[in-house]
C-alpha cells in the first residue's frame, strides 16, 4: 500500500500545478485559442498570407501552451485513480507504476513551473541559435560540433522541430559554425540563458603530447521572428555573395551556387544560409535572421544607454558562462549559476534541463534585483 509521505507528494504536486494553472491563466489562454480558431477559419484568409501566417502561427504556439497545461492535469486525475486502485486492491504492479508516473510528473512539473518564469517580450518565441567555434584549433571546431549535437540531441528529447539552416565545415575536425531553428514555443526564452562563451577543457585528441587543451565555442540564440518590420536595411548597407553550399571535406550538395552570405557593412554582422533549396529561399531566411540581430542590437544599445544614464554599466554575461571538464574531475560547471553534473556525457547527449533550469532562476533574479 502506497503511504501517506507519496500522498503528501501528490497533494504539493497538484499544489504547484494550481499555481502554474494560475499565472498561465487558462481560462484566458482557451478565449485566445476560440478567437484566433474564428480567424483562422475565415474564407479570405488567405488572400493576405502574411497576415494568415501570423494567425496561424499564433494559433498553433497557444495550443501547444494549453495542451501542455491541461495533459499534466489529466496525468495528475489518472495518478489518482492509479493509486486508489494501488490501495484497493494491494497491487504492486500499480505501486510501482504510480510511483514512476509520479517521478515522471514531477519533472514534467518543475520544467512547467520554470516556463511561468519567461515573461520577455520575445520568450514565447521559437529560437536561431548560431555556434561558432573559436579559439583552440582543431579542439575548438570539434567542441562546436559537439555542442551542436547536445542541443540538437536537447531538442529531439523533447520532440521539438528543429531545421538546421547553414553549417561550416572546418578543414580539420568538426565545424567552423553552425546556424538551426527550434521552432517550438518558448524555445527562445528557454535557450536564452544558453548564449554565451562555453569552453572546454580535456586531454586534445589531436595533438601528439598527452596534455590538457582548452578551447572555446560561442553561442547565440535570438528569437524566431514572424516579421523583423521595425528595422530598415538599405540596399546599400549590404553585401550579397552566392557560393556553392557544400558539406564535410567539400563534398558539394548543390550543383547550382543556391547558398547566401549577406554582409551587413556597418556593424559587420555575417548570416549565411545554404539549406534552402533556391538562391531566394536563402536569401530571404538569412534576410529575416539579420534583421532580428540588428533589432536586438538596437535594444541592446538603447538598454545600454539606460544603464549609462543611470550611473550603473555591468556586463550580462561574463566571457566564460560554463565549462566543460573532460579530464580527471569530469565536471560540467556554469559559472553564473554554480550549477554542476558530474556527467558530462549525459550533458552532451542533449540531457540539459538542470543546466536550462538554473539560468532561467538565475536570470529571473538577477532581473528582479
Amino acid at each position: 500500500m502506497l503511504d501517506s509521505d507519496f500522498t503528501q507528494e501528490i497533494a504539493a504536486l497538484r499544489s504547484t500545478y494550481d499555481d502554474i494553472r494560475a499565472v498561465v491563466d487558462v481560462d484566458a489562454l482557451e478565449a485566445d485559442i476560440a478567437r484566433l480558431s474564428e480567424q483562422a477559419g475565415a474564407p479570405d484568409l488567405w488572400d493576405d498570407p502574411a497576415a494568415a501566417q501570423k494567425v496561424t502561427s499564433a494559433l498553433s504556439h497557444k495550443q501547444a501552451d494549453l495542451k501542455r497545461v491541461t495533459d499534466v492535469g489529466r496525468r495528475l486525475d489518472d495518478l489518482d485513480v492509479l493509486v486508489e486502485l494501488a490501495n484497493e486492491m494491494e497491487d504492486d504492479d500499480a505501486e510501482q507504476e504510480a510511483r514512476a508516473e509520479l517521478v515522471e510528473l514531477q519533472g514534467v512539473v518543475s520544467q512547467l513551473e520554470v516556463q511561468t518564469l519567461l515573461d520577455g517580450e520575445f520568450d514565447d518565441r521559437g529560437a536561431v541559435v548560431t555556434i561558432r567555434s573559436g579559439a583552440g584549433g582543431d579542439d575548438a571546431t570539434d567542441f562546436a560540433e559537439m555542442l551542436l549535437r547536445m542541443y540538437l540531441r536537447w531538442a529531439e528529447r523533447h520532440e521539438y522541430p528543429v531545421k538546421v539552416m547553414d553549417t561550416s565545415y572546418a578543414e580539420g575536425a568538426g565545424i567552423k559554425s553552425a546556424t538551426f531553428e527550434v521552432d517550438t514555443p518558448y524555445a527562445y526564452g528557454t535557450l536564452s540563458v544558453e548564449a554565451g562563451t562555453h569552453r572546454l577543457a580535456r586531454i586534445s585528441p589531436f595533438g601528439s603530447a598527452d596534455k590538457r587543451q582548452t578551447s572555446f565555442a560561442a553561442v547565440e540564440v535570438i528569437p524566431v521572428m514572424e516579421e523583423a518590420v521595425e528595422v530598415d536595411i538599405p540596399e546599400g548597407d549590404i553585401r550579397v555573395d552566392v557560393f556553392r553550399s557544400s558539406g564535410p571535406g567539400g563534398q558539394s550538395v548543390n550543383t547550382t551556387d543556391s547558398a547566401v552570405r549577406i554582409t551587413h557593412i556597418p556593424t559587420g554582422l555575417v548570416v549565411s544560409m545554404q539549406n534552402e533549396k533556391s538562391q531566394i529561399q536563402n536569401r530571404a531566411a538569412a534576410m529575416r535572421v539579420l534583421q532580428t540581430r540588428l533589432l536586438l542590437l538596437k535594444k541592446e544599445e538603447e538598454a545600454a544607454k539606460k544603464k549609462e544614464l543611470a550611473g550603473v554599466i555591468t556586463a550580462s554575461w561574463g566571457d566564460q558562462m560554463r565549462s566543460y571538464f573532460l579530464y580527471g574531475q569530469q565536471l560540467v560547471k556554469d559559472l553564473r549559476t554554480g550549477y554542476e553534473v558530474g556527467n558530462p556525457a549525459v550533458v552532451f547527449d542533449g540531457d540539459l534541463d538542470g543546466l536550462i533550469a538554473a539560468g532561467i532562476k538565475w536570470r529571473k533574479r538577477k532581473d528582479d534585483d
